[in-house]
This record gives structure tokens, sequence and C-alpha cells, in this order.
């Protein structure tokens, strides 16, 4: 069963806005990993997450930029600081128990993840991916969430960092 998450933290330029899909290697996960790994677009190049070169993270996640990566410093930022952040906290997520003990070498992930092309600070951009994928696990593993009150409520206050609504 794939379970789906999503987490927003941090505010500006810097901030994380990150969909984790993850489940069983065995079920659809697996082949959306493969088609997606091997099917980049210009700008979108799909790559696993690392926590240095040569020592993946667990569950195998791969990391798919959802902007279009068209300058040096937005890939530096994509690929260097928020990659690194998503390692760290899909990492803790395992390590804290988030996810289950079946999730380390039988699940997969995909992580579709939002860096600002304005992003200029490579620690917050970090950290904010950090909390974004911790906050995303914990929310795909949640059954019930959001629950329906929490949707109702929200129908009232819709907003993103790009548009607010004027009621």
């Amino acid at each position: 069963m794939i379970k789906i998450g999503e987490g927003f933290c941090g505010s500006g330029p810097n901030a994380a806005h990150i969909n984790l899909f993850i489940g069983p290697k065995s079920g659809p996960m697996g082949g959306a990993v493969v088609t997606a790994a091997s099917s980049p677009g210009p700008g979108h190049i799909p790559f696993q997450t690392v926590l240095k070169p040569n020592l993946p993270v667990k569950p195998t996640t791969l990391f798919i930029a959802k902007a279009v990566l068209t300058t040096p410093h937005h890939e530096n930022m994509s690929w260097g600081p928020a990659q690194a952040g998503v390692a760290h906290g899909m990492t803790k997520a395992l390590l804290d128990r988030v996810l289950p003990p079946e999730a380390e070498e039988h699940w997969i992930a995909v992580a579709a993840v939002w860096v600002n092309p304005l992003a200029d600070d490579a620690d917050q951009v970090y950290q904010n991916n950090c909390d974004a994928i911790y906050l995303a696990a914990q929310r795909a593993l949640t059954t019930g969430w959001p629950s329906r009150a929490e949707l109702a409520a929200a129908l009232g206050s819709i907003s993103n960092p790009f548009y607010t609504p004027k009621n």
C-alpha cells in the first residue's frame, strides 16, 4: 500500500515543501520509482538520496525536484543542502521509528521537493528540508490524517505562500 505525506517548513525563499510517497518495493512504489528514475525531463533529474557519497539513505529515497532547475545556483541548492536535508530527515524518521522496521530494507520512497530558485541560505534550506521530510513521513504513517474536521476547518482559511484568497 502506498502511503502519502506532505510537509511544509520554513518561510520565504528558503522554505521547503515536500510531497512524500512511500511503500513496499514489491507494490506499485517499486515500479513508480524505476519509471521516475528512468524518465528524467528537462530540469528534473531524479536521483537517489545519499547521506554522503557511497552511503545511500534507507529506505531508498528518490529525490525529484518540483521546480525546473535553471541556474547553477538553483541546482547547487537542490542537489546540496536540500538533498542533504532530505537524507537527514528520512534517516532520522527511520532511526526514530517513525517508519516501521520493514521500511529499512523493503520499502522505497519518492520525495518530490520544492526548492525556490531564489533560495539564498544553504543552512536554512538544509534544515527546512530535514524538518519537512520528517513531518511528511510522520503524516504518511498517521492513519486518518488529515481528519475531516481539519479539512472542514481549513475551508475557512485556505492559503499558501503564494496566494491567500480575499474572503
